[in-house]
């Protein structure tokens, strides 16, 4: 393929997007790389050289679209790499690095592009969703407003209108298509959890000798022996699972829990 390393780069990003939110345009190159608009131009005619017949353009949008015939050249198919960009939106890497080979989700990508719509454009979602205490396929009526990366799994922030409540939903427990259905009549701005920010204070375990206290402190980079950690009142347990801290129960051996959460009255009402 006679294309360089860094346009390489550049149409990645932009089949990612395309493939999995339905819809991109030159804005993404020249936000995303500090492109001009004609360089942006230049790249996206470049890819549908590559492969033409990927795109559709849409007049009305103002942006290119996948085709039925949609065949990735850069991406693989997998939710996990859409969702690791969203993370990281800059993941350009200059040293070498390796990450640890996690378990894959699975997640169409026209549900994927669902979600994001409806959260660009603020509507409803109806889809069939599963869980541990109800395994069989219901229907919701959905208005999301943000994705939650939370260790193994990712969320979707969401107004239920069965629960009548704001609730997370497994991104890899959605079945069948989704379809957009009108304005929603929740938004982010009243999930009270969501804007509530609560702060954790976490110690070493008082179990430990002080010289092992200070390996932890120095550990977490902590200050006058304590860890400060500000999150949305909603992910504060997942904030304690992924510190590995159980509030529930003490580890009989100090080493291995480590740190303990010293404000659990503050937090008590956000945990489930």
């Amino acid at each position: 393929m006679d294309i360089s390393d860094a346009q390489k780069a550049r149409l990645h990003i932009f089949e990612l997007v395309v493939y999995w939110e339905g819809a991109a345009n030159s804005s993404l190159l020249v936000k995303h790389f500090g492109l001009s608009r004609q360089q942006a131009s230049q790249d996206i005619k470049r890819y549908t050289a590559l492969m033409p017949g990927n795109l559709n353009y849409c007049n009305s949008r103002k942006c290119h679209q996948p085709s039925s015939n949609f065949k990735p050249l850069f991406v693989t198919g997998e939710a996990e790499q859409y969702l690791a960009w969203l993370s990281q939106p800059l993941p350009l890497q200059t040293l070498p690095i390796h990450s640890l080979s996690l378990p894959s989700r699975g997640l169409e990508p026209a549900l994927m592009r669902a979600i994001a719509q409806a959260i660009r454009h603020n509507q409803r979602l109806e889809v069939d969703y599963v869980s541990l205490t109800n395994p069989n396929r219901r229907g919701r009526v959905i208005a999301p407003h943000s994705l939650v990366q939370t260790g193994l799994r990712w969320h979707l922030r969401a107004w239920c209108e069965h629960k009548e409540q704001f609730r997370d939903f497994v991104l890899s427990r959605f079945r069948g298509d989704a379809t957009l259905s009108g304005p929603a009549t929740h938004s982010a701005g009243q999930d009270t959890a969501w804007n509530t920010e609560v702060e954790l204070i976490f110690e070493p375990d008082l179990r430990l000798t002080l010289d092992k206290r200070s390996v932890i402190e120095h550990d977490y980079q902590m200050h006058n022996g304590q860890l400060r950690i500000k999150t949305r009142a909603c992910l504060v347990q997942y904030l304690l699972q992924e510190m590995r801290v159980n509030t529930k129960v003490l580890d009989a051996v100090p080493e291995a829990q480590q740190i303990i959460l010293v404000n659990l009255n503050d937090i008590k009402q956000w945990l489930f």
